[in-house]
């Protein structure tokens, strides 16, 4: 049996550290919590089909027959707009490399100099100037970078994101540079969408009860009762979301920014990347260029694995292979004993010596016999008769006599 590595190719999104989910071969990239991504498109397409199946029916039909079709293109808008946010890369940096960490590491130690015990190091900061204006780039300690101006680490996904806004759950991903315009474009659609079917759902309600009656109609339409609720209550929030985010677009500021007051503290440190005026800030949000990613998550990259293999020996080498097989799987101790045996003298054993490499008394007696053994013992013969031993017999038997 033996070791033999196998080199096989793997795409990079396999091997990308953080907690994000990867699909269709690392194309969509998402957070792992997705559970109130599925209640938001669960509302959306619920709402929505109640709509068409109640009251695009009769609006087409006595008020005019653009109102459903408006109501699926804005429909398939806010999906495309979800999906594109929730399945995108929102501009996650990737990690230094373990020689590039290191390296990193000797900067900062060559820079802060020795520390005196008992006192904290001081802070991994990097001063940048944009347009004129000092700007702190910070140390990341999982990734092991520097941050570029405006990124931060997400806790929920584990990674730094470029440009970070914020963590939205409703859509299941970190939102940042390059999946804002969608995020912010999937709001203001919703909110006309939302819009849009309360009004008609109003005005089909009126219009029926001037026929049949305020609770007739209730009861012929109990979807429009649910669309109501629904629509009221989400109204509020999806509508202040989306004038919050036109606020920070026309400032050109993120969420991230906002809530720690980056430029609007005590300092009142100006806004660096603001453009002092409006225009030119929700063009430069909105209609930027598109950012590629800077994971590559499709691409290849090479690992290698370690499989056992084993070969088939004629009956005849049973012993040989058994041999060879034991020094091969042997601990490194037991191989140096095995070796040492093989080319050196017998070695004493001790207490650390392992009890199969202990030679028995068995083995040694049959090994080395004694030169008793080698030399068979000689039988006596008895002297051989003649006249004079038979007459020197006699004489002695008178003489005992």
């Amino acid at each position: 049996m033996s070791a033999v590595m196998i080199t096989r190719k793997v795409r990079k999104w396999e091997k990308l550290p953080g907690k994000n989910t990867f699909c269709c071969d690392g194309r969509v990239m998402m957070a792992r919590q997705k559970g109130v991504f599925y209640l938001t498109l669960f509302l959306i397409v619920g709402t929505c089909s109640l709509f068409f199946a109640f009251e695009c029916p009769y609006l087409a039909v006595h008020l005019s027959p653009t109102i459903p079709v408006f109501a699926v293109l804005l429909f398939l808008f806010v999906i495309a707009m979800l999906l594109r946010t929730s399945f995108s890369d929102p501009g996650v940096l990737p990690r230094a490399l373990p020689e590039e960490a290191s390296f990193i590491e000797m900067e900062i130690e060559a820079a802060n100099g020795n520390v005196p015990a008992g006192q904290r190091p001081p802070p991994r900061i990097r001063n940048v100037q944009i347009n004129n204006q000092i700007v702190k780039l910070k140390y990341c300690y999982t990734c092991k970078i520097f941050r570029p101006p405006r990124a931060s680490h997400c806790s929920i996904c584990d990674n730094c994101v470029d440009r970070f806004d914020h963590h939205c759950p409703w859509v299941g991903n970190c939102v940042g540079k390059r999946n804002y315009r969608y995020f912010y474009l999937f709001t203001m659609s919703l909110s006309l969408l939302t819009i849009y079917i309360f009004t008609f759902d109003i005005v089909h309600v009126v219009m029926r009860s001037v026929d049949n009656g305020f609770l007739n109609t209730l009861k012929e339409t109990p979807g429009s009762v649910l669309e109501v609720l629904v629509c009221f209550f989400t109204l509020w929030s999806v509508v202040g979301l989306t004038g919050f985010h036109t606020y920070l677009i026309s400032l050109n500021q993120t969420t991230n920014e906002d809530i720690k007051g980056s430029w609007s503290g005590k300092n009142r440190v100006q806004n660096p990347y603001s453009h002092k005026n409006i225009l030119k800030n929700c063009c430069e949000v909105l209609c930027g260029p598109a950012y590629p990613s800077v994971l590559d998550r499709r691409g290849l990259m090479q690992e290698d694995s370690s499989a056992s293999a084993t070969s088939a020996a004629p009956p005849g080498s049973s012993m040989s292979s058994s041999n060879s097989m034991s020094s091969s799987t042997a601990p490194p101790t037991m191989h140096a004993v095995l070796c040492l045996q093989k080319t050196t003298a017998p070695l004493i054993p001790n207490e650390h010596t392992p009890e199969d490499v202990k030679p028995s008394l068995g083995a040694s007696e049959q090994k080395s016999p004694s030169p008793k053994e080698q030399r068979p013992p000689t039988p006596k013969l008895p002297p051989l008769a003649s006249p004079e031993t038979d007459a020197e017999a006699s004489i002695t038997k008178d003489k005992t006599h």
